[in-house]
């Protein structure tokens, strides 16, 4: 089994791409586990905001296969504790054979497409982030589930 993360656009913020490079790395210790970026849309400034969605959904879709589970970040999934959600991707890892594939979408969010493939909705907060930021907080969280499930001291209740 692998853990993908598919992810819209680039990171302009190199202390982003610094902070998602470091948490990859540690994730690697307990999963093969891979990264997608979708580059940006081409004049994107002179689309509409459902034109970019669909785009965007297509180009993601293309990295998806049938037996993938998918799990989208959206402001509208599930909330988690950081040990719930631990015991959530343990039981997945588990008892589930199909590669695990986290998406991020981009700045509008997700195509219908998109969603209508979608397995689940995973949120990592009520509040919004920007596609760039989610990067680094989802990784550190997938990181942080990995020590809890390890029993390593990372994480502190």
């Amino acid at each position: 089994m692998k853990i993908k993360l598919i992810m819209t656009g680039k990171t302009n913020a190199g202390w982003i791409g610094d902070g998602f490079a470091t948490y990859r790395e540690r994730i690697g210790h307990y999963a093969n586990f891979s990264t997608t970026e979708i580059p940006d849309l081409k004049n994107a400034a002179s689309l509409s905001r459902d034109t970019i969605r669909t785009k965007e959904g297509e180009a993601l879709l293309k990295n998806i296969v049938p037996t993938d589970y998918v799990i989208l970040l959206d402001e509208r999934g599930k909330e988690f504790t950081s040990a719930e959600w631990a015991s959530r991707l343990s039981d997945r890892l588990s008892h589930f054979s199909s590669d695990i594939v986290f998406v991020i979408g981009g700045a509008y969010g997700f195509s219908e497409a998109v969603y209508a493939r979608a397995n689940e909705k995973l949120s990592l907060s009520r509040m919004t982030f920007s596609h760039q930021m989610v990067r680094i907080i989802f990784a550190e969280q997938l990181y942080r589930a990995f020590t809890i499930i390890k029993g390593e001291p990372y994480h502190h209740e």
